[in-house]
């Protein structure tokens, strides 16, 4: 059975987040992920994940100052950045997490990024948590220094971290790259995590120009064994646009 994660960035955005958890459970998700819920309690958060029975796959860290999209790789930032990998892997610690996605930010600087990759990597070890790094698309996210999966995998072999991962959103891959179900397949060993909206206005999954219903069971034939995130921007509200789960077994 595939199972999808509800990312609740995007969806049911107007409700407070422990009732967000429990309308996907009711729409039949098996887990859920975020972006920035650090406004919510942990132990609120964990509460209504356990009622639930909810896996919460991941957060992010913050994203800095009005205009950023990160604080990992830029040069002269690395306290900030690392208070806030910190603050995402507490949070994530005390609601039972799996991931946090440590976010790179505009222009930057590799070594800089691979420094602090290396400190996240270390402190999530010991709480037993991946990290996860997600190329964006530049043209939704312009000059941001983490642009295409294969630049992703490179940087995870140079910080030489066996828990460091690629989130993998065919949204930005197909964007900014495409032939995604090849690049999936090279790149499988350094992947974490799935994640996918229609493209290219990032809407419900059953529109657009990918076809879903073919690459996702595709990818779950090549051997993908996780879950798959569904981060995309509802057209309307979000009951109104999950027709697109019936296509699913």
């Amino acid at each position: 059975m595939m199972r999808f994660s509800a990312n609740l960035g995007f969806l049911w955005t107007e409700l407070a987040l422990t009732d967000a958890i429990r309308r996907a459970k009711a729409a039949g998700f098996q887990a859920v992920e975020m972006h920035w819920p650090y406004e919510t309690h942990a132990e609120v958060a964990r509460a209504a994940l356990e009622e639930t029975g909810l896996a919460l796959l991941g957060v992010n860290t913050v994203r800095g100052e009005a205009g950023e999209n990160g604080l990992a790789a830029l040069k002269g930032r690395e306290a900030e950045a690392r208070a806030a990998i910190d603050q995402a892997l507490e949070w994530a610690d005390e609601t039972g997490a799996h991931a946090v996605h440590v976010m790179a930010g505009r222009f930057g600087d590799e070594a800089t990024y691979i420094a602090n990759l290396r400190y996240a990597a270390e402190e999530a070890r010991d709480l037993g948590k991946t990290i996860l790094i997600e190329p964006l698309n530049a043209r939704d996210a312009p000059d941001y220094f983490l642009t295409e999966v294969e630049q992703a995998a490179e940087i995870i072999i140079r910080t030489g971290a066996a828990n460091i991962r690629i989130m993998f959103d065919c949204y930005h891959v197909q964007v900014m790259q495409g032939d995604i179900l090849r690049r999936f397949e090279a790149l499988m060993p350094f992947i974490g995590h799935v994640q996918f909206a229609a493209a290219p206005g990032r809407g419900e999954p059953d529109t657009g120009e990918i076809a879903y219903e073919r690459l996702l069971p595709a990818m779950e034939a090549l051997g993908w064994k996780g879950f798959f995130g569904a981060e995309y921007r509802p057209k309307g509200t979000t009951d109104e646009g999950l027709g697109w789960m019936k296509g699913y077994p």
